[in-house]
């Protein structure tokens, strides 16, 4: 990472759904999935989707972009993130349920803390046509403190670059970039662009 680049950390759900999301946007230099929100696991070891999976481990599936804060704003990445899943399910996006799945901010400074908390507050306050916003439900999203981030198994890295053909690709990540490429077409990459 260069200075000039700085670090979020969000989970919305299935990594494979928030990776391919990210990686659409100009300015975003790179996407990893992992783990994170969770206690440490202690000697560096790395927890397996297996055992975050099963709920006890703490953490949620995440993603970690490092992008170009001239290209793209914090406030940016955090539209989309609340534009491209559910942040009023507690613990749960679509089929996928359990506390990995939860939404959540994991701030790397205290200005990322901020505007987090203030981005919720408007999007709770906001209203269209006199209704509230997200049918009047409000924003369970988790704004914490980043501790530590453990990368995933390689199999899930570009997962649906590498299998764009597999039902969970076609039936969920599919409307999800769709719909960034219609309401985000100015914060697109020009390879998203062309597609």
């Amino acid at each position: 990472m260069t200075e000039k680049h700085e670090i979020a950390v969000f989970g919305g759900g299935c990594f494979w759904c928030t990776e391919a999301v990210f990686r659409m946007l100009k300015g975003v230099i790179s996407v990893e999935p992992g783990y994170a929100g969770g206690p440490s696991t202690g000697g560096g070891r790395v927890p397996t989707y297996e055992e975050v999976s099963s709920g006890e481990t703490g953490h949620a599936e995440v993603i970690r972009i490092e992008y170009d804060p001239s290209l793209v704003s914090y406030h940016d990445l955090m539209t989309v993130f609340f534009a491209s899943h559910d942040p009023t399910t507690m613990n749960k996006q679509g089929a996928d349920v359990g506390t990995q799945y939860r939404s959540i901010i994991l701030s790397t400074s205290d200005e990322q803390q901020k505007e987090a908390e203030s981005f919720i507050a408007e999007l709770n306050n906001e209203s269209k046509d006199g209704l509230p916003t997200q049918s009047g439900v409000p924003i369970v999203t988790l704004v914490v403190p980043f501790e530590k981030f453990y990368s995933a198994e390689n199999y899930h890295h570009d997962y649906y670059a590498s299998n764009p053909n597999k039902g969970y690709c076609a039936m969920v990540i599919d409307p999800k970039l769709e719909k960034v490429r219609k309401e985000f077409a100015a914060l697109l990459s020009d390879k998203s662009k062309q597609k």
